[in-house]
């Protein structure tokens, strides 16, 4: 157990180890990919690209919804995400053309269903990208160029650090593509502000998770963060057995607003971008009596008035640098809340670490994991 942070029962431990791994191996992994010539290599590659589309199931497709942000906020070009499972049931979806890029994400590299969409790329010509944490698996053998990050792959069924690791690499492939060369000193920012966070908020994290009880908990983002949200809300059910629910920020007073009490946790995934809007609706949660947990780079004193338990960054340098910060509360929460809970977080109940369907249907594999 690293000595960053509050030791726990043995329900949790290798996760706890795997989250608190996070900035080092974000490290890691970027200094490989930038040392290899890997990013520039794909960013000249993909050059005459015009369209993105990123692809996943679960916690992957939360990396693509955030990973397509950031490429159509560097490059200009058309992006978006797709759950691997709309492509194969309804494949009118599946891109065409020789100027689209199909992005496959698989944590494994052997999700079913990620594979399965590999496969008919191929066999239709088009090009494709995969990103795995683990080498010589079958998605690197199906693309026609991959991105591994062994540094990042995990013993735990649930995704932590391979998640925000295989952001991290898509969002620098973003800023090659796009030529942000001021992209990467505001990755070594972030990383050096998550291993000072990483210092005091599993205890702050903890001591909260002790002091209140929850019946349901929503989580809401505006542009890359609404991936970060839906992510945020998938480790508090993985982890603990709670019930989450996320939206973007301002679509929560369309009537999602009606769950605000006590006893629900509203946690604010605040943007730079839209500070103000967004501020707006947490003085009016707080207001309607929500328990408020508010996540920001950094909050002025009416923000800090509205926050039950209040978790700042402060980073300095591009606002897409910090994304992958975001999600280090929410980790810890559901980690401690399944802790509390008296279940084992590393092992949660009916999943599995890898997806892998079997073609017969009496044998089908129906147990979701994420990646």
């Amino acid at each position: 157990m690293s000595n960053h942070g509050p030791t726990t029962k043995a329900q949790g431990i290798q996760t706890s180890s795997e989250i608190l791994s996070q900035p080092g191996c974000w490290n890691d992994s970027l200094r490989a990919l930038h040392e290899s010539g890997k990013l520039a290599e794909l960013a000249r590659r993909f050059s005459g690209i015009e369209e993105w589309t990123f692809v996943g199931c679960g916690s992957s497709y939360y990396v693509a919804m955030c990973a397509a942000s950031t490429m159509a906020e560097f490059t200009g070009l058309r992006a978006r995400a797709v759950p691997a499972s709309e492509l194969l049931l309804f494949p009118l979806q599946l891109p065409a053309g020789n100027k689209t890029l199909v992005v496959l994400i698989s944590r494994s590299g052997r999700t079913s269903e990620v594979l399965r969409v590999a496969e008919q790329l191929a066999e239709r010509g088009i090009t494709s990208l995969g990103i795995s944490c683990a080498p010589d698996q079958a998605l690197e053998k199906l693309v026609t160029s991959a991105i591994v990050l062994p540094a990042a792959d995990e013993q735990s069924t649930v995704m932590t650090r391979s998640f925000t690791s295989m952001l991290l690499a898509l969002q620098a492939l973003a800023a090659a593509t796009g030529k942000r060369t001021d992209f990467g000193i505001a990755q070594k920012n972030a990383a050096a502000s998550a291993g000072t966070l990483l210092h005091t908020l599993p205890k702050r994290v903890q001591e909260f998770v002790r002091g209140y009880s929850f019946d349901d908990y929503v989580f809401l983002g505006q542009g890359a963060l609404y991936g970060i949200a839906c992510e945020s809300a998938l480790k508090l059910t993985e982890m603990s057995l709670s019930y989450a629910q996320s939206f973007h920020t301002l679509e929560f007073r369309h009537g999602p607003k009606s769950i605000v009490s006590a006893a629900t946790l509203i946690g604010f995934l605040l943007s730079q971008t839209a500070y103000q809007e967004e501020l707006s609706l947490l003085r009016e949660v707080k207001r309607l009596g929500g328990t408020t947990l508010v996540v920001a780079n950094r909050v002025d004193a009416d923000a800090r008035a509205a926050a039950d338990l209040l978790v700042e960054l402060e980073t300095d340098g591009l606002e897409a640098a910090r994304v992958p910060l975001y999600l280090l509360p929410s980790q810890l929460l559901g980690l401690y809340t399944g802790v509390k809970k008296g279940l084992n977080p590393d092992v949660p109940r009916h999943l599995s670490r890898v997806v892998i369907l079997d073609d017969s249907p009496s044998r089908e594999e129906t147990r979701h994991a994420t990646l």
